[in-house]
């Protein structure tokens, strides 16, 4: 049975939802992000007659993760979408205009047409994990920002910034420990940890990124489909017979994962066997340095993937005689 469908546009303190079904397309309302406003949605949805939707909505950071767990919970399928592909479904239709209950029909014309796959939410360890890796990223980038200040700071304020920085140091190692204490209080997250810190040029930190950012990443059926989630998949860009354009990182996915796999991936040039005979292929036909970087960045994404599918720490005698069979995707 085909669901009606439920496009929602959410921000920080209110959301706006579209519903179409067999009875025709509602107009948008209205409702608050927060508890009360998901119980007024549930009221309305049974006024309409419905008792389960396809909801869609963008993947907006945290103001619709409540949202999403909250109608996923309430037996609702969800979906969870690339904000791209909206933006791409609003420049097909010829969008003119832009505003929240526009969007939600969007949104919602999107649910009808394209039937995008359902999310399900992270396990409880998995999502304070990510909630954990995410404040490390926020408390470390104020530490840079507050660091460039003081270069350049006048005497009169110097004092603060430093004692700021102090504060910031202290915060960073607790979350720093906080993390380390969360793997150790979940003995199957942390066996996936061991299994990614196998692989050299994956230590800790970008172990904990990784199974953060990519919650489910051994459930992907390909390695390939790993690196798409990502945006490390290569882009071709060629036309007829004069267009030969570069072939470029495509970047429609994740650049939280992207950001953790660059230094990784430089240590891997020089540390992994698997990435070094990668790069000297590369560089023998002619490929430019940060080309073979970002192969570097995904083929330690494959190298993940390969270790949490099959449960086995990373092997360089196995990878030299399999994992280089495969193409190198450039």
């Amino acid at each position: 049975m085909t669901l009606p469908v439920l496009g929602i546009d959410v921000s920080k303190k209110k959301f706006h939802v579209v519903l179409i079904g067999a009875a025709g397309r509602t107009p948008a309302h209205q409702f608050a992000n927060r508890a009360a406003g998901f119980a007024q949605l549930t009221a309305w949805l049974q006024r309409q007659e419905v008792a389960c939707v396809h909801a869609c909505l963008e993947a907006t950071g945290s103001y619709g993760e409540e949202l999403a767990r909250f109608l996923h919970q309430a037996g609702h399928r969800v979906s969870v979408v690339n904000p791209r592909q909206i933006r791409a479904f609003a420049d097909s239709e010829l969008a003119r205009n832009k505003t929240d209950p526009l969007d939600a029909g969007l949104i919602a014309r999107f649910c009808q047409a394209h039937r995008p796959p359902a999310w399900s939410p992270p396990p409880p360890e998995v999502a304070e994990l990510e909630a954990l890796v995410r404040r490390l990223d926020a408390l470390e980038e104020m530490r840079q920002q507050e660091a460039n200040r003081l270069d350049v700071a006048r005497p009169a304020v110097q004092p603060s910034i430093a004692e700021h920085l102090d504060f910031l140091q202290q915060q960073i190692a607790k979350t720093q420990q906080a993390i380390r204490d969360h793997f150790d209080s979940h003995p199957d997250l942390r066996a996936r940890r061991d299994l990614l810190i196998s692989i050299p040029g994956i230590a800790e930190k970008t172990a904990a990124k990784l199974l953060a950012e990519i919650p489910q990443l051994e459930q992907f059926s390909q390695a390939r489909q790993v690196a798409a989630f990502a945006g490390l998949n290569p882009r071709q860009y060629s036309s007829g017979c004069s267009v030969r354009g570069r072939s470029r990182l495509s970047k429609i996915g994740s650049p939280r994962v992207r950001q953790a796999l660059y230094m990784p991936a430089l240590v891997a040039l020089r540390h992994n066997p698997v990435i070094r005979g990668l790069a000297r292929r590369l560089a023998l036909r002619g490929k430019q340095p940060m080309v073979i970087v970002g192969a570097a960045m995904r083929k330690l994404l494959h190298l993940a993937y390969g270790v949490l599918k099959s449960g086995v720490p990373f092997n360089p005698d196995y990878g030299s005689q399999n994992l280089l069979l495969s193409q190198d995707g450039i």
